[in-house]
């Protein structure tokens, strides 16, 4: 597409331009004199570590903050645009989809298409026009379901094309994308940005926030990088001046990263944890096993990995095993240095030393609304209490302590959790587990949804671990970090673990055979045999 100039010098070939945009909450700048561009029909990935103002430009762009709440100007499709409230910028075709999806889940997929946008006919909703287009829409996405259907029945993956179908139905010219595979399989992942490819050949504009750069390369036309609040560059991804993952990784946190995995030499220890013909069922389906006699074993000082496709059952097992926080009937053994414990409560499972760390930090790790110093510690009051009573010096100093270790970036151990990075937000959760003084650690996706550097930083938490004598077990849905960080690697498929392998002799290849067993029961019946 070839640009015209205007008289004032703005491209025609843009679609939105941010110049000087400046925004402050307090003391803190969290934007800079940031200036962005998007042009007609071209896909512009923004890259940043968490906390580098991403989302915080585009709840400018999009009215969240309103004008008034920033300096700076928005120019959208050739005008300067004042935006008061989400409401307006939608007028003009702007479409924000957050990475927390904002859909309700008791409501049907064609009220939430339309909600606030309603079907009508004399101050009615038209049920069967509100129906026939939501079908259209979900047709326009790839999403076969009902308009009828509950979106609590439907999983993130179809969610966030309902997302994008709400979009669309709002003529939707800019579509600005918040992470939106953070939380999706492989496949989901697939389907979305071939969808966003579809959207792109329509003339749809789309901004996308994302730290999977392998995705960024794969689909982005240009990425404007941003650090500490401020426009750092803006590159194609493709062609001449291309910039590639490397280079996007030393702009984003202002260093070279030349292994994007600390070198690490274990020392592995005796056996501590031994897990043997786990089985959990299903808790409302009981008719269905979810964990098939699964066994593992997990040494200290070593870091072992727990791969497997979505729906394998690793998140199942873990949780089961750590206080039988999912399923119902369960069975197996549990072995803590040889001898045989119960684990059938959060407490006797903390008492033998072990602890969990969820795949889902914002529901189940942490309390949003309390402040940092109180999340740390809220595992382990009975250390910080004399009579009952909790000693705020005591709990002070254990905050402090692991604040200063993880290098967790906060104003203050008064600052609520929820207004942190996802990165200092999951160092928060590491340290409420952490304070425990677990033999045992099971960390569940522990970098879903953060940048680059702070990964590399969680690693190097993860091999501290390793080095006090810890038994560290990662489920991971990314083969490359289970390769980078683990000594040993199990595989599971349809709920049975179907083989391990040594660091030396694990690729992506060989783990995604084992993950793609049709038939465990021809593989070894226990993994930690």
């Amino acid at each position: 597409m070839s640009a015209t100039m205007t008289r004032d010098g703005r491209s025609d070939d843009l679609i939105l331009e941010m110049r000087g945009i400046t925004k402050a909450f307090g003391s803190f700048k969290a934007l800079e004199d940031v200036t962005l561009d998007v042009r007609r029909g071209e896909i512009h990935a923004i890259c940043g570590e968490n906390g580098a103002g991403k989302s915080t430009l585009m709840n400018v762009l999009s009215g969240v903050w309103p004008r008034g709440t920033y300096d700076g100007d928005i120019v959208y499709d050739g005008q300067v645009r004042q935006f008061r409230s989400i409401r307006d910028s939608e007028d003009v075709g702007i479409v924000i989809i957050h990475q927390e999806l904002a859909l309700i889940p008791f409501l049907s997929v064609a009220e939430n298409i339309f909600l606030g946008n309603e079907k009508q006919s004399r101050g009615v909703i038209d049920w069967d026009a509100t129906n026939r287009e939501a079908a259209r829409l979900l047709e326009d996405v790839g999403l076969d379901v009902r308009p009828q259907t509950r979106v609590a029945d439907l999983g993130v993956g179809h969610q966030q094309l309902i997302e994008i179908a709400k979009a669309l139905s709002k003529d939707v010219r800019l579509l600005i994308l918040d992470e939106p595979t953070a939380a999706l399989n492989d496949e989901d992942s697939a389907h979305l940005l071939d969808l966003m490819r579809g959207l792109r050949e329509r003339g749809i504009s789309m901004v996308m926030i994302s730290h999977k750069l392998g995705e960024i390369t794969s689909i982005a036309d240009r990425t404007t990088i941003i650090r500490d609040g401020r426009t750092i560059q803006t590159s194609p991804i493709h062609g001449e001046g291309a910039i590639d993952e490397d280079e996007i990784i030393r702009l984003m946190v202002g260093r070279s990263l030349d292994n994007r995995y600390p070198e690490h030499v274990a020392t592995v220890g005796p056996e501590v944890l031994t897990i043997r013909d786990w089985t959990v069922h299903h808790p409302i389906d009981t008719s269905r096993t979810v964990v098939d006699r699964a066994g593992l074993s997990l040494c200290r000082g070593e870091i072992v990995g727990l791969a497997g496709l979505m729906g394998a059952g690793r998140t199942e097992l873990a949780m089961s095993v750590f206080g039988h926080s999912y399923g119902v009937g369960i069975s197996g053994t549990v072995l803590k240095e040889g001898r045989e414990v119960s684990t059938s409560s959060v407490a006797r499972a903390m008492r033998h030393g072990l602890a969990y760390v969820s795949e889902d930090r914002k529901v189940l790790g942490l309390n949003l609304i309390q402040d940092v110093k109180t999340n740390t510690t809220a595992a382990a009051l009975g250390k910080i209490a004399r009579h009952g009573v909790v000693d705020d010096s005591a709990e002070l100093e254990a905050a402090e302590g692991y604040r200063r270790e993880l290098r967790t970036k906060t104003a203050s151990l008064s600052t609520p959790v929820g207004s942190l990075s996802g990165g200092n937000q999951q160092k928060v959760a590491l340290a409420k587990w952490m304070f425990t003084d677990p033999d045992v650690l099971i960390l569940d996706e522990p970098t879903r949804g953060i940048d680059v550097g702070a990964k590399y930083e969680i690693y190097q938490i993860i091999n501290r671990l390793a080095d006090s004598g810890k038994a560290v077990l990662v489920i991971s849905s990314e083969l490359p970090e289970l390769l980078g960080i683990c000594d040993r690697i199990y595989a599971m498929s349809q709920g049975r673990i179907t083989g391990q392998l040594p660091r030396s002799e694990a690729t992506q290849e060989s783990l995604m055979k084992l993950m793609t067993i049709e038939n465990p029961d021809q593989t070894e019946k226990d993994g930690a045999k």
